[in-house]
């Protein structure tokens, strides 16, 4: 019983485990893999480049996102098209830009150095020019030909930005 409750703890408020189920992050992460993420209060905040989970109810999918310990957490009874795994590229108060002179994504001005992007594709197909709310972030996967992302949902509440507080946590580990 106490081991029991020690893992609902952990759950709850450090870790939590998730299967990838789109191919929208690859060559980083491929369907099938699971990951352990981080919850953001853990260790620190969530900084550009990372590679996290979002609760995306109210924003990518219909509904409202659960945020708080139980985000993630069987808790929050949140059906699996409710989670995505993306790669923070925008920060609060950044303008996030596609594409400069040499096709790159730049913040603020300055060319993102994207080495995890699969090798001959576009860092997008679709042009975007957005600066990024207060407490919202600019997530986008790294095979951007089939991610559907910030960019696919400009038109959607929040412009394409999710909140911070919807994210669940930060991968720290992958089980292929």
């Amino acid at each position: 019983m106490l081991a029991l409750a020690g893992w609902v703890l952990l759950q709850l408020f450090v870790v939590e485990l998730f299967t990838v189920t789109a191919m929208s992050m690859r060559p980083t992460l491929h369907e099938g893999d699971r990951v352990l993420v981080l919850r953001p209060t853990v260790d620190r905040a969530v900084a550009r480049g990372d590679v996290v989970v979002v609760d995306v109810r109210g924003t990518f999918v219909p509904g409202r996102a659960v945020t708080g310990p139980v985000a993630g957490t069987p808790l929050a009874r949140a059906p699996g098209d409710a989670f995505v795994v993306k790669r923070v590229v925008g920060l609060p108060g950044e303008r996030v830009a596609c594409c400069d002179s040499r096709g790159r994504v730049t913040v603020d001005g300055s060319p993102l150095e994207e080495t995890y992007l699969p090798a001959g594709v576009a860092p997008s197909l679709e042009p975007f020019d957005v600066v990024v709310p207060d407490r919202r972030l600019w997530v986008m996967g790294d095979n951007r030909p089939v991610s559907e992302d910030s960019r696919s949902h400009l038109g959607s509440p929040g412009g394409g930005t999710l909140a911070v507080p919807a994210v669940v946590g930060r991968v720290v580990q992958v089980f292929p």
